[in-house]
């Protein structure tokens, strides 16, 4: 398992307490790890430490809830596994949040899922949202997911790029277009008035894809950063 580093000094320049955060991806794919990790580093303070950990055990890509059953695992193993220092927090980057009560149950450290914070944000006020995905047989779990989070209501579709989701993945511009096509649809015919990327792997794809359409769009990674640097601050 590659090992993640994280600062050990408890104090960033200018004597800011220092935040450590491990950002563990589910996805066996370590340029996917790389990609969150980036795009997390960007939205964070300064006083922000973010590493990153790829799972050792499960699929490159988590298209399916038997792969997401899989995945849970590779979570549970890769946290318990986990030497020292400790991180503050762990943000779980696969949208199903694949072994997020387990993580909670060991980490000794506040667990976060993007799902679970992309939901947050998007269903604020009662916002109504759609999910925009590349998974078709993760759909169910999805609604699941909000559901539990208490989002159900607010979840008004799950909609998926047409096409085969790995053709989808492997061409950047075509799956930004394939994103906003769907997150079209989900405003136009579904009334959507925020939209969630839902994956991991898209968090790029996310980040171009708010730049195109007129309502906001939940970038997943962004949103479970400033989920747990808010419970940080609210426990200190």
């Amino acid at each position: 398992m590659p090992s993640a580093v994280l600062a050990d000094d408890a104090v960033a320049p200018g004597g800011i307490e220092r935040l450590r955060l491990l950002l563990l991806n589910p996805n066996t794919s370590s340029a996917t790890t790389d990609m969150m990790v980036r795009i997390a580093r960007q939205s964070a303070d300064a006083n922000v430490d973010i590493a990153g950990l790829t799972a050792a055990v499960g699929p490159s890509l988590i298209t399916n809830e038997t792969e997401l059953a899989i995945a849970a695992d590779g979570i549970r193993l890769s946290v318990a596994a986990l030497g020292e220092p400790k991180p503050d927090g762990i943000i779980i980057a696969a949208f199903g949040d694949p072994g997020l009560a387990a993580a909670r149950a060991i980490a000794g450290c506040d667990v976060v899922g993007i799902a679970e914070a992309a939901m947050r944000e998007a269903a604020l006020n009662a916002r109504p949202f759609s999910v925009v995905t590349t998974t078709p047989h993760l759909a169910s779990a999805i609604r699941k997911r909000a559901e539990h989070y208490g989002h159900g209501d607010s979840l008004l579709s799950v909609r998926i790029t047409e096409g085969d989701v790995f053709r989808t993945m492997a061409d950047a511009r075509g799956l930004l277009d394939a994103l906003e096509a769907t997150a079209r649809r989900a405003i136009d015919e579904d009334g959507a008035q925020a939209i969630v990327v839902g994956g991991g792997p898209l968090a790029d794809a996310a980040r171009d894809l708010s730049e195109r359409i007129g309502i906001p769009v939940i970038e997943p990674i962004p949103a479970a950063l400033r989920l747990i640097t808010q419970r940080r601050s609210a426990a200190s």
